[in-house]
């Protein structure tokens, strides 16, 4: 079994929620990025209001926010990681003074080296470079990148189109996390709890 971290990005839909939870995945991200299917609205939030996590931590998704819309919409979680894809320093990420993760858009070898800027960051996530689009592009970058570096050195978060077609290959990259978002969904934005379920058996049963 693999021991690998599991995140289910870009939910809003309650019952979807819900379902994740009683799964004990480990992470569950929500996207405050208006650009995005996957954007949360205020509406959403007062469902959470008495919602309970149990083991499952929220993660709160930003690119380039203000400083007062990062504090507004994580204080409806208890204990929220807050990640960061936009221009963000390290400074401005250590600000809040809660966990944080931050993206690196990678293309190349040499994009892995943005990792040095965020020591202060529990982990780094890795996703596709797109000119002109943030917050995850659904395409996965050239793994084999990720062989030739230390991943004992910094967590590093795998996220870029893994589905269950591919989640194999993702998980020989040695990740700490694997951040998984439209490959388990029926149509954009729409997340699917059967694909859910089916990528987790796929994820449990690696290396048997």
């Amino acid at each position: 079994m693999t021991t690998a971290k599991i995140k289910i990005c870009g939910i809003k839909d309650i019952d979807i929620l819900q379902k994740i939870v009683e799964l004990n995945i480990d992470y569950v991200g929500f996207i405050f990025f208006n650009k995005s299917p996957r954007n949360v609205d205020e509406n959403f939030l007062r469902i959470l209001n008495n919602f309970t996590f149990k083991e499952t931590r929220p993660v709160c998704v930003y690119v380039n926010p203000d400083e007062d819309f990062v504090y507004k919409t994580s204080s409806y979680f208890t204990d929220p990681i807050l990640q960061f894809h936009g221009h963000e320093n390290s400074s401005f990420c250590e600000s809040f003074g809660l966990e944080y993760w931050k993206a690196i858009r990678v293309k190349t070898k040499e994009d892995l080296n943005a990792m040095d800027n965020f020591n202060s960051a529990s982990a780094i996530l890795l996703e596709n470079h797109k000119d002109g689009l943030y917050g995850g592009t659904g395409e996965s970058f050239n793994w084999e990148i990720l062989k030739e570096i230390d991943t004992d050195k910094q967590n590093l978060i795998l996220s870029g189109g893994i589905n269950s077609q591919n989640v194999d290959n993702a998980l020989t990259t040695n990740s700490w996390c694997i951040d998984i978002n439209s490959g388990v969904e029926s149509e954009v934005g729409k997340k699917d709890i059967n694909l859910i379920i089916n990528i987790l058996d796929k994820i449990n049963n690696h290396d048997l």
